[in-house]
């Protein structure tokens, strides 16, 4: 009878530690909770910055959480205008219609004018690493920075060079700028002003309507960069490019709507916000990877390409408007320290012996 009893007892006890274990592992997956996050964008998955948000951002943010198994983020991913228009990104976030996203900050200006800083410095570097890590630096320097985005509901995670250098694409051969007086080229933004005094037209347009305007004669040419003229086949419009390495821009901000970044836990936020410099550094290097094989690529299928001479590129930059000076000397107005955050980005160039063609803070640019 006691070795029934005995029995007895032991069933019971595995059967408790049986129903124990059950109810930790349920209690464990339990634990996991599912967050819900839209990120947006206007243009296409086929932009560089678009696709690599989606091959490489949202994959880190998962893996990173995967390790705790505390959170998990459940995406909804809306691009190419389902939620917003290229333009209408950041007012998209701000009214909370998107959680996280993927601003082209050329459109702007007005709004968060220090991240024009490489748009008023051309002919300075064609790196874009050493751009965006610039610019993430100066703004954790110049509190303006994340201060002009707060005003807009907005976290400022980091921002992004998709580019190698600006080049001129035209429908005609164009050997350098003389080639394009009286005609129109399309631009976006501050880049316009790099046509002033040339006897140039800029018309403002976004990368996206470029082949249109080509193909129906609104401009002549275009300035663009090499990776996005293959992506989005300018070369069918516009078969010859200028050479001229204008300079790469720091065009994109990852930002956060502050309500949603509120909510979310600490180990959300470390996570996000840590892969975002990892996903600024990646799409930097895909845009230098990318270019090289672009201008195989143009002329392959039939592009020619013409090398703006130095001494021509020289006298291009030191024919334009002071546009940096102009723009420091409109934030000084502000009351923002213009003229200090475009010494301080000057001097980061020079320190990493970029070939500055002219040195946009200093009086005659020498």
């Amino acid at each position: 009878m006691r070795l029934i009893k005995d029995f007895h007892s032991v069933t019971r006890v595995a059967g408790a530690a049986v129903l124990l274990s059950a109810f930790v592992t349920v209690g464990t997956a339990q634990a996991t909770e599912t967050i819900k996050l839209t990120a947006i964008d206007g243009y296409p998955p086929k932009s560089l910055w678009v696709k690599e948000f989606i091959n490489f951002f949202i994959p880190t943010v998962d893996k990173e959480l995967a390790k705790t198994g505390n959170y998990k983020i459940k995406w909804n991913q809306a691009w190419g205008g389902q939620i917003a228009k290229k333009k209408k990104v950041l007012q998209s976030l701000q009214k909370g219609l998107g959680d996280i996203g993927i601003v082209t900050t050329v459109f702007h200006g007005d709004k968060v004018p220090l991240q024009m800083i490489a748009y008023a410095t051309p002919f300075v570097s064609t790196d874009p690493a050493l751009v965006s890590r610039t610019v993430d630096a100066m703004a954790e320097k110049f509190p303006e920075f994340k201060a002009a985005w707060k005003k807009y509901n907005q976290v400022y995670l980091t921002n992004l060079a998709v580019l190698d250098s600006y080049q001129m694409f035209s429908k005609t051969p164009v050997a350098n700028l003389g080639d394009l007086k009286g005609k129109k080229v399309a631009g976006a933004g501050m880049n316009l002003r790099y046509l002033q005094g040339m006897g140039v037209a800029g018309v403002g347009g976004s990368l996206v309507s470029y082949y249109n305007k080509l193909k129906t004669g609104v401009v002549d040419a275009a300035m663009v960069w090499a990776e996005a003229a293959m992506t989005f086949k300018l070369h069918e419009v516009s078969p010859h490019m200028l050479k001229a390495d204008i300079g790469t821009v720091n065009s994109k901000a990852i930002t956060m709507n502050a309500k949603s970044w509120a909510k979310l836990p600490t180990e959300v936020k470390q996570v996000i916000a840590s892969t975002a410099i990892a996903y600024r550094d990646h799409v930097a290097a895909q845009a230098m990877a990318k270019a090289g094989k672009s201008y195989k690529g143009y002329t392959a299928k039939g592009g020619t390409i013409v090398q703006m001479s130095q001494a021509d590129r020289k006298a291009w930059a030191a024919a334009m408007p002071n546009v940096a000076q102009d723009w420091a000397a409109g934030l000084q107005k502000k009351g923002i320290p213009g003229s200090a955050i475009l010494s301080a980005y000057m001097d980061s160039m020079r320190s990493a012996n970029q070939p500055i063609l002219r040195h946009w803070d200093k009086a005659g640019g020498g």
